[in-house]
């Protein structure tokens, strides 16, 4: 597995929950540009192109859970 860190990890289930980048940051109480942030980050880490392929990721690796 992808070592994430705590906040990138809040950000990839709120992804895999379907939520866009602004209601994250409205949850997270961040802002959208930190959001873009991590997501890039979250799919650079993941290997990834697209958020519906990290989702995919997470859930295959087991990365969602505690």
């Amino acid at each position: 597995p992808v070592p994430l860190t705590p906040r990138e990890r809040q950000v990839l289930k709120l992804l895999v929950a379907g939520l866009s980048n602004q209601e994250i940051s409205q949850k997270l109480f961040i802002s959208g540009g930190t959001v873009q942030v991590h997501v890039h980050v979250i799919l650079r880490k993941l290997n990834v192109r697209d958020r519906t392929q990290a989702a995919v990721a997470a859930l295959q690796q087991h990365l969602l859970e505690d």
